[in-house]
C-alpha cells in the first residue's frame, strides 16, 4: 500500500502563501527564517494565530546552518558561572533528543584528554558531574549517559590517533548532535503544517506604519522582482546578525546592540585521525571540538569579532592555522593545510557587553518592543531556540489588543514533535524493508533515517518510481538524487544552493 505523501512546501505553496499574506491582516508576521524565526512561526501557529514568515534567502542560510552541529548545554559556560543558561540549554537538549526531533538530534560522545593527574581530573570531573546533575533539572531525563573517567590505556584504545604525550587519562561525556540546516527546514515545514504561511526569497525593504505604529512590511519577491505588502497586528524580527538593519528601519537602534562573532570550522577526512568519539580540547580563551560528521571530522571553532558583510563571512589562513595549531597539540600525526577538504564560516549574533572579546560576550537572548507593533528577539544559542521563540511570541501578545491576547493559549511547542519524529522508532525497525525496496545498504538507510525520520518512506517511493534516482550525486558518496527531488517537492528548495544547504 502506498503511504500518504509527506506534508510539503514548495514553489506552489509559496505562491499561495504570498497570496494569503497579501490579502488579509495576519496576527503575527515573522521576519527571518533561521532557527529562531522558524521556531517562532511554529510557536505562534500552534497557538492558533494566523502567521506569516518571510526570509530573504533560504531556511538557515545564515548563522543557523553554519554552526558546530551541536545541541548542548555549553559545558564551558559553567566556568563563567552562567548556570541559568546551562540549565535551560540542557533542558532543551533533553526535549529535542527524546521528543521533538529524535531523528535529527542524536547523542554524541566526547573525550576530554586530561593532562594533569590530580587537579585537572578533579576540576574537570566536578564540572562534568555538575553538568550531568543539571541535566535533570528540566523535569525530565537527560536522554544521554553520564560522564565517565578513563585511564590512559582506555583513552588510547578509544582514540589511538592521540599522541602518547598528550594525555595521562581522560573523561567522556555526552551532548547532542544535529544536522542544523535540515532541522531548520523541517521546523519550517512543521510550522506550515500547522498553518503558517511561508515564503523564502522575499526581502523586507521597508516597515509599514500608521503614525508611529508598525503595521506590516513592504517586501520584494526575489524570484520575480515584484514588490508586495504584508500587514500584521505584530511583526516579530528574528533576523540574527541582520538585526541592526531592522533596528535602523524601526528608527530605534539604541535598544541593544548585536555584535557579530565569526566561527570557523574545517573538515578533514575521518581517516586522518583515528578515534571512536569526538574530542573536547581547551584553548587559551575557549574550547575546540573535534566532531564526527559522516565520513569527516568537523574541527572548530574560532570566536573573533567580524565587522564586514554579514552575508559573506570568510575564513582566513590565520583562522585555519589557529584550529590546526590547537588540534595538532594532541594528535600523533599532525594535520596540514593539505588535509583540509572543506571550510565554512558562520556569524554568531551576540549581545554587546563590556568585553571586547566576543568569546566572553553573553549567549543569553533578549526580547524587546522598540516601537508599537514590532518585537525583536536577538542573541541566544541555537539549542535554546524554542525558548527564544516562546518569549518572542509572549512579548508580541503583550502588545496585541487584550480582546485577542486573552484568547491565545500558552506555548505548546514542548509537546509538538517535528515532521518525521512520529513513528521514527518504527521506521528504524523497518530498515531491512527499506534496504530491500531501494537496493541501498545498511549504512545508507541509517543515514537516510537520520535525515528524514519516518518520512524516509517518501524517499523510498521516489526511488521505487525511478530507480535511477538511487544513484549518488556527482562528487559525493552519500547524497542520492532522490533527495534532490524531495528537497524541491517538499522543502521549498527553489535554487540549487537551497538543495546544497539541505
Amino acid at each position: 500500500m502506498t503511504a500518504a505523501s509527506p506534508f510539503g512546501i514548495n514553489e506552489e505553496t509559496r505562491a499561495r502563501a504570498l497570496e494569503v499574506m497579501t490579502s488579509r491582516e495576519l496576527d503575527i508576521l515573522v521576519v527571518g527564517a533561521g532557527i529562531v524565526g522558524t521556531g517562532t512561526a511554529l510557536d505562534a501557529a500552534t497557538r492558533g494565530l494566523t502567521v506569516g514568515l518571510l526570509e530573504a534567502r533560504d531556511f538557515a542560510s545564515g548563522t543557523s546552518g553554519l554552526s558546530s552541529k551541536l545541541v548542548h548545554g555549553g559545558i564551558r559556560y559553567l566556568e563563567q558561572l552562567n548556570f541559568g543558561l546551562v540549565r535551560e540549554a540542557l533542558a532543551e537538549r533533553g526535549l529535542l533528543l527524546q521528543h521533538i526531533a529524535p531523528h535529527l538530534v542524536t547523542p554524541i560522545r566526547f573525550l576530554y584528554p586530561v593532562h594533569h593527574h590530580v587537579w585537572e581530573r578533579a576540576y574537570i570531573g566536578a564540572g562534568m558531574m555538575l553538568y550531568d546533575g543539571m541535566s535533570y533539572l528540566g523535569g525530565r531525563l537527560p536522554g544521554v549517559p553520564h560522564h565517565r573517567h578513563l585511564s590512559k590505556r582506555q583513552v588510547m584504545l578509544a582514540a589511538p590517533g592521540l599522541a602518547e604525550h598528550a594525555t595521562v587519562g581522560g573523561m567522556t561525556y555526552y551532548d547532542g548532535h544535529v544536522d542544523d540546516a535540515r532541522y531548520a527546514a523541517t521546523l519550517a515545514r512543521t510550522a506550515a503544517h500547522y498553518g503558517a504561511q511561508i515564503a523564502t526569497r522575499t526581502f523586507v525593504s521597508e516597515l509599514l506604519r500608521d503614525g508611529d505604529r508598525v503595521i506590516g512590511v513592504r517586501a520584494r519577491d526575489n524570484m520575480t522582482g515584484d514588490m508586495f505588502e504584508v500587514r500584521a497586528k505584530q511583526v516579530i524580527v528574528a533576523a540574527g546578525v541582520w538585526t541592526s538593519t531592522l533596528q535602523d528601519m524601526i528608527g530605534d537602534p539604541e535598544t541593544f546592540e548585536v555584535r557579530m562573532s565569526k566561527g570557523v570550522h574545517i573538515l578533514v577526512e575521518k581517516d586522518k585521525f583515528r578515534s571512536l568519539m569526538g574530542l573536547l580540547l581547551r584553548t587559551e580563551k575557549s574550547v575546540l571540538f573535534v566532531i564526527p560528521w559522516g565520513r569527516f571530522w568537523i574541527i572548530g571553532t574560532t570566536d573573533t569579532a567580524w565587522t564586514l558583510d554579514a552575508a559573506h563571512p570568510v575564513a582566513t589562513r590565520a583562522d585555519i592555522d589557529y584550529i590546526l595549531g590547537h588540534v595538532n597539540k594532541v594528535l600523533s600525526t599532525p594535520l596540514t593545510h593539505d588535509d583540509v577538504v572543506g571550510v565554512y564560516a558562520g556569524l554568531r549574533p551576540l549581545l554587546a557587553g563590556d568585553s571586547d572579546e566576543t568569546s566572553k560576550l553573553s549567549r543569553e537572548h533578549i526580547v524587546s518592543n522598540p516601537a508599537p507593533g514590532v518585537t525583536i528577539v536577538a542573541g541566544g544559542k541555537w539549542t535554546t531556540y524554542r525558548v527564544m521563540a516562546k518569549d518572542a511570541v509572549d512579548a508580541a501578545l503583550d502588545n496585541l489588543p487584550l480582546s485577542l491576547a486573552a484568547r491565545v493559549p500558552a506555548s505548546v511547542t514542548a509537546n509538538v514533535a517535528l515532521l518525521g519524529a512520529d513513528g521514527y522508532s518504527a521506521a528504524v525497525n523497518r530498515r531491512a524493508e527499506w534496504a530491500r525496496r531501494t537496493g541501498l545498504g545498511r549504512y545508507q538507510i541509517t543515514r537516510l533515517l537520520g535525515r528524514y525520520g519516518s518520512e524516509i518512506e517518501a524517499i523510498v517511493e521516489i526511488i521505487e518510481a525511478q530507480p535511477e534516482l538511487a544513484t549518488t550525486l556527482p562528487g559525493t558518496k552519500d547524497y542520492r538524487e532522490a533527495e534532490v527531488v524531495f528537497a524541491a517537492r517538499y522543502e521549498m528548495a527553489l535554487r540549487l544552493d537551497d538543495v546544497l544547504m539541505r
